[in-house]
Formats: C-alpha cells, sequence, structure tokens
C-alpha cells in the first residue's frame, strides 16, 4: 500500500509500504480523508520531527474512516464503525507525529485502541472529509479556552490558518459577542468569514487603531488601551505578541497557540502593571469528543479549500510550497 513519509528537508514522497499487521489490542481504520496540518508543513521543511531521522517519517495524523478490523481485546469499537481517531493518546508511536505510522495512506494501524480514549464514533450525517477536521478544531477549541473565552467577550484572533479559524469557530460558538479575525490573506480573511468572524482586517492595515475602534477603550497606567477581552494569537509571526502586550487592555486574556521558533522579546513591567493573563495552547479539549460536537452544531467546512487524492501527493507539494492563502487542504483515499 501506499503511505506518503518525509525523506529529507522538502522531500515527502508516496512509498510502498507493507499492510498493517494489528495484534489483539490494535485497530485498523479504512482512511477516507485527511487534512494537512501545519505541522506537517514544518516536518515536510525540516525534514522529520526535529529534522531528518535514520528512517522516512510517516506523515499525516487528521484523519477520519471506517473500522476495518478491530482486536479481540478491543471494546466499544465494531468493524464498520465510522470513526476519528485521537492520534497521540495512549500509544507511544503517535500517528503522523514521530511514530511508525502516518494517516496519509489507505489502511492505517492504530496500536494500542483497547486502552480506550482513542477511537471516536463520528454521526452518521457528518462527511467524512468534515470530521476529518475534527483534530484542528481541537486544537482551535483549546486554543479559544485556554483565553476564557465565554458570552459577550470581544475577541481578536491573529492568524486565520485552519487554527485560527478553528478558533474563531469556537469563539463564536461559546457566544464572543464581537469576533475580529486578522490576516495577511484576503482568501483566509474570506473563509473566516463564512465561519462566523464579525469582521476581518488586513494584517498590514493599522489594525489597533481598528480594533481600538470597533471594541472601544479601557484605561490603563500607560493611558487607553482597546478594550478586547481576550486575544489568540495563531501566527507564530516574533512581532505579534509584544504588540498584543502593548495594546491589550487591563486584565486581557492571550492564548499563545502559534508556534514560536524564535524567542520573543516581553516586557514583564507592562504584563504586570496591566495583569494580563498568558497562556500556551497545543492541546485539545478534555474530552476529544467536544471538538466532533463542534463540528456537527457549527459549520466548519469552509475551512476546506483543496480536495486533492492521495495519488496526486505531488499536487499537494506544490500547492504549499507557494502563499499560506489556502484553508485546510483534505487528502482522499477514495
Amino acid at each position: 500500500m501506499e503511505l506518503v513519509r518525509v525523506h529529507g528537508p522538502g522531500d515527502a514522497r508516496l512509498d510502498e509500504v507493507a499492510e498493517p499487521e494489528p495484534g489483539p489490542a490494535d485497530v485498523v481504520i479504512d482512511v477516507a480523508a485527511c487534512g494537512v496540518c501545519g505541522s506537517d508543513l514544518t516536518y515536510i521543511k525540516q525534514g522529520g520531527l526535529m529534522g531528518p531521522g535514520p528512517e522516512p517519517m510517516p506523515l499525516g495524523h487528521e484523519f477520519s474512516g471506517t473500522v476495518s478490523f478491530a482486536g479481540s481485546a478491543v471494546t466499544g469499537v465494531t468493524v464498520g464503525d465510522r470513526v476519528v481517531a485521537n492520534p497521540g493518546n495512549n500509544d507511544v508511536s503517535h500517528i503522523g507525529n514521530g511514530g511508525t505510522e502516518g494517516a496519509f495512506t489507505r489502511r492505517l494501524l492504530v496500536r494500542n485502541a483497547a486502552a480506550g480514549g482513542r477511537i471516536f464514533a463520528i454521526p452518521d450525517h457528518l462527511s467524512f472529509e468534515v470530521a476529518a477536521l475534527t483534530e484542528p478544531v481541537g486544537v482551535g477549541m483549546h486554543a479559544a479556552a485556554q483565553a476564557d473565552i465565554t458570552a459577550g467577550d470581544q475577541v481578536v484572533v491573529f492568524g486565520a490558518g485552519p487554527i485560527g479559524l478553528a478558533a474563531i469557530g469556537a469563539a463564536v460558538d461559546a457566544g464572543a459577542s464581537d469576533v475580529v479575525a486578522i490576516d495577511l490573506s484576503p482568501e483566509r480573511l474570506a473563509i473566516a468569514e463564512q465561519i462566523g468572524a464579525h469582521a476581518t482586517l488586513a494584517a498590514d492595515d493599522d489594525v489597533w487603531a481598528s480594533i481600538r475602534d470597533r471594541h472601544g477603550l479601557t484605561k490603563t497606567v500607560f493611558g487607553p488601551m482597546a478594550a478586547t477581552d481576550a486575544f489568540v494569537e495563531c501566527t507564530g509571526a516574533p512581532p505579534v505578541i509584544p504588540a498584543i502586550i502593548a495594546n491589550a487592555g487591563t486584565r486581557a486574556r492571550i492564548s499563545v497557540a502559534g508556534l514560536h521558533f524564535q524567542d520573543v522579546p516581553t516586557s514583564f513591567l507592562t504584563i504586570l502593571t496591566k495583569e494580563l493573563t498568558i497562556r500556551g495552547a497545543m492541546e485539545y479539549p478534555d474530552r476529544f469528543e467536544d471538538a466532533i460536537e463542534l463540528i456537527d452544531r457549527h459549520d466548519m467546512a469552509p475551512m476546506i479549500t483543496h480536495r486533492i487524492p492521495l495519488e496526486r501527493w505531488s499536487d499537494v507539494n506544490e500547492l504549499i510550497a507557494g502563499p499560506r492563502s489556502f484553508g485546510k487542504i483534505m487528502v482522499t483515499m477514495t
């Protein structure tokens, strides 16, 4: 069977590999769709999890499909079930994140499924492509939760890539009164509007003046600042966090979900005097099913902008080499 693996920096390709050999504690899923994650792009760029390794790295962890094998020790999972899976829970291999399996394939071995908390059924009416958004939507939900977003909040999300879009959807679903999306890409901002953002701003505009005009002002020891309640940072761009800290109002909450590979200068005097809360966000909700339920009640399908069959993986390579103006790239297996 075919499996996408990373062989070195910029070198992700379809390889022929052996069919899965499951044991009594394992499950095999016939994958229907698998999304391309931002971390996948990083793995491809650097040649693996932490750079090139001795073996090619299997890729893909945002997937959905149908159970075609359930080991004798596995309970609560039946052949024929339509499912998604937590790619890392109870698993030493971490599917698509440095382990021995990856989901850009047609038949995926899920090890140690008997431990539970790994495989989750999806509603019959939910398409496999939309269901494959569960993992990134879970990350975006957690990013919104780390900013304690609740009903009535005014929110700004920096970055309208898939995680930012998921955070926007989660904030709207939580009842935020005004959610503003900021990005460089007009295409991504258009998707943000479809997901439910109340306003969008181009990142090269005077965004802070626009935010202050929209959300109003609040007093701080440094003078009037934006009255935004919560910020979600999903860009990974070094200037964004210092700008949020400098412009946020007293007791604003900041969630950082963007990957920052460089140190970011931070004024702890400003954090102290404004009593800001800053949290990192890189996990899922405590209940993985929360992401399935969000997708079921809030339309996240506009996140998907490209659908590419597995056998045309070279088209994925070409697309990710260009500008980051796409939403979620969905690789289909049928």
